[in-house]
Order: C-alpha cells, then sequence, then structure tokens
C-alpha cells in the first residue's frame, strides 16, 4: 500500500486492477492498472486519481507520504470515472483543495459537470505554479474524450499523459524497460485502437503539440510509465494516427454448419496466395477488440455470413457494430456466406461494409448449402481475381 517514488518528489499513487477484463467493451486479459500522482512541493499537488471501488487502496498510499488533507491542488487530466472516480473521497480530506480541469474560460468543465463540483477551467498553455515547479496544461481533445488534457513539468522533466499512450497491464513493474518490448508495443496499440482510434486527427493535433517538450518520463495514466521507450512509443502513435497499411488481409467469419467456414478458408487461400499477409478469425473464437487490432493496419477484411433469419449472423452484424464506432479507415472488402433458400445475409453485410465507406473488391459471393470442391475452387480463383484487377489498379 506505499506509494512508489519515480523522481525526487514525484510519487505514483495509484492502483493494481488485477481482475479487469473487460474495459469500454474491449478485452484486457493481462488487467490494468489506474495511475494517479502525487507531487510533494510547496503547494501539495495529486494528478488524477483512481476509479471509485479503489479509493481507499490510494489514500492509503498517499498517506504513506503525507497526510491528505495537505493537498493544496488537484489537477484532473480528464473527467472519466477511472481517472477521476475517487474525487469525491479526496474532498473529504483534502477540504481546501482547488480543481484544475480542461474547460473554456468561464465555462464550467465536463469535470465539474460530471462530479457536480466546483473546478477551475484551464486551457492550452496555461500555467500554474506549485513551488519549485511550473506546471504547463495542453488541452488534447478527443483524445479520447472532448476534456482530455495532458500536463507537463518542465522541472521534472515528465509529461503526466492521461490517456495518451496508456496500456492495460496489471503488474508491480512501474516502467517500460521492465516489459518485452512486444508485449508492451502490443497493449499500448490495443489500447489506441479500441480507444482512440476514430480521433486520428485529434491524435496528431496532440502529438505535434507536445513533441518539442523536453521529456525524460511519460507517465500515463494506464499502464508502464514510459522512459526507455519514449520513441517507440510516439513512432507506434505516429503510423496509427494516419492510418498506414500493411499488406495484409484478415479473413472473419463466423459458420453455423460449417459451410461458410470452408469458403472462409479458400478465401483466405486466395489472399495468401496473391502475396498478402492474411489472418483467419472466427468472430465467435476471438474478442472484437482482438479482431479491431488485427484490421487496425490491414488493407483488406474479408466478412463470412451464412443468412439467418433474412439477415447475416447476429455475431457479424454485433461485429459491425463495434466495426463502425471505430471505423478503421479505407478497407477494401469482400463478402461472402453460405445459405439454404433465402441468401440475404451477404447483401446486407456487403451494404454495411460499403455505407462504412470502405472500397468493395468484387460482388459478394453466396453459395447455397456446403460449397463443393469444384465450387470451393472456383471461389478461390474469383477472389485471386479482384485482388489482382485491385492490385493492377493501384
Amino acid at each position: 500500500m506505499d506509494a512508489v517514488l519515480i523522481k525526487e518528489n514525484v510519487y505514483w499513487v495509484g492502483v493494481i486492477d488485477w481482475n479487469l477484463r473487460d474495459f469500454h467493451g474491449y478485452s484486457t486479459s493481462r488487467g490494468g492498472t489506474y495511475n494517479a500522482y502525487l507531487i510533494i512541493d510547496e503547494k501539495i499537488t495529486l494528478i488524477d486519481n483512481v476509479y471509485a471501488p479503489f479509493a481507499n487502496e490510494m489514500i492509503s498510499k498517499i498517506k504513506s507520504v503525507i497526510d491528505p488533507s495537505k493537498i493544496d491542488i488537484i489537477i484532473s487530466n480528464h473527467s472519466e470515472p477511472d481517472h477521476s472516480g475517487s474525487i469525491q473521497e479526496i474532498l473529504k480530506y483534502a477540504t481546501h483543495a482547488k480543481i484544475y480541469a480542461s474547460g473554456p474560460a468561464g465555462v464550467r468543465s465536463m469535470m465539474g459537470t460530471y462530479h457536480d463540483i466546483e473546478v477551475l477551467p484551464v486551457k492550452t498553455n496555461e500555467t500554474l505554479n506549485i513551488g519549485k515547479r511550473t506546471l504547463q496544461f495542453i488541452q488534447t481533445p478527443l483524445v479520447h474524450w472532448p476534456d482530455n488534457m495532458v500536463t507537463y513539468s518542465e522541472y521534472d522533466k515528465i509529461l503526466f499523459s492521461n490517456d495518451m499512450f496508456g496500456q492495460h497491464i496489471a503488474s508491480f513493474n512501474r516502467y517500460d524497460d521492465q516489459y518485452e518490448l512486444c508485449i508492451l508495443i502490443e497493449e499500448l496499440k490495443k489500447y489506441y485502437v479500441n480507444i482512440v482510434l476514430p480521433y486520428g486527427a485529434q491524435t496528431q493535433r496532440a502529438l505535434n503539440a507536445v513533441k518539442d517538450l523536453d521529456i525524460e518520463l511519460i507517465c500515463t495514466s494506464h499502464g508502464a510509465i514510459l522512459k526507455k521507450y519514449i520513441k517507440e512509443a510516439i513512432d507506434a502513435y505516429q503510423k496509427m494516427s494516419t492510418y498506414q497499411k500493411e499488406n495484409k488481409a484478415v479473413v472473419v467469419y463466423d459458420t453455423m454448419w460449417g459451410s461458410t467456414e470452408k469458403m472462409a478458408l479458400e478465401v483466405a487461400e486466395a489472399f495468401e496466395q496473391s502475396g498478402i499477409e492474411t489472418l483467419v478469425r472466427n468472430v465467435r473464437k476471438n474478442p472484437q477488440s482482438d479482431l479491431i487490432y488485427d484490421l487496425m493496419d490491414a488493407k483488406y477484411i474479408a466478412v463470412g455470413s451464412p443468412t439467418l433469419n433474412n439477415n447475416m449472423m447476429s455475431s457479424i452484424a454485433s461485429f459491425f457494430c463495434y466495426l463502425r464506432g471505430l471505423n478503421p479507415r479505407d478497407l477494401n472488402f469482400v463478402v461472402f456466406g453460405s445459405y439454404g433458400w433465402g441468401g440475404q445475409g451477404v447483401t446486407h453485410a456487403d451494404r454495411d461494409l460499403e455505407e462504412m465507406g470502405h472500397h468493395r473488391l468484387c460482388k459478394p459471393i453466396r453459395i447455397q448449402y456446403s460449397p463443393s470442391d469444384e465450387r470451393r475452387a472456383e471461389l478461390k480463383e474469383e477472389i485471386k481475381k479482384a485482388i489482382k484487377e485491385f492490385q493492377d489498379k493501384e
């Protein structure tokens, strides 16, 4: 329950959620953390707090350093409950504390409205002196809520980055160099893709706003503090926020009696034999958040669905709802599926992908009942032909 010293007079007072397995609807198989930071200066400052069920644990950590009643300033970089859910518990101790959060001058901030408290709104490049340190505020709207901001301490060369560069990993390890880089970047990407992906332009503006700061530590609101792999994290954000693509296809499908699955495997082979890295994913065997992670940098998506009650399978429709909300850009798609007598499932799936703004490789392909070996071979050739025609136009 003790605080963790991360720099002189700067402490991590966050908590570890070992049992977190779902966050904003995406799968968090490694658990997570809610990070908060305590600065001991002439004015005792708490940056962010934690999800309400963990309030007592955070307060215990603060007590290991100072009496919580001595907190003068609370900075909330974001009003969402995982960042600010313990504010009422903190205020029971820090009764005189002033609260600062993102918001235009003269207008009540989201933090104030959300928690029904008095908040001093701040804007980009406004500063707050707390003694040796002068803290600088930089608004980062829609990364991932309108009220998101980051706080920079030039004295410590620390960027308190809020949701930017976060990852969901439950561990006593506080720093990035205590993890394998591949795991750290995987979790950083999963977090971005399932939380921030629709806001690439806003993320670009946020990156530009902090690029010239002298940063030794990035203190995130979730996961590891970055010190060794800052460049790698920024590079990953740069790539993801500009929607850069790889020569990759993801075949996403569901099946009732195995017929559409047989088609999916033929479609996958068509992409693979066309020189395209290919992944095959059954939507009921893989979390939707992992499917979005796979699709993040893919150039192609192939969707297979049987027809059920004159429509696509409900599992595919559910995936489309998730896909539509996060909106990975510029996918080139093909839709396929088996049917018994109607066959409308592929038509509806094809329509939905077009409405999302993606690009059709070929007309939807339907096969009645279970595909014969001959029809499966024809299917593969149809897809290969469509891929080649597309590649010739690029």
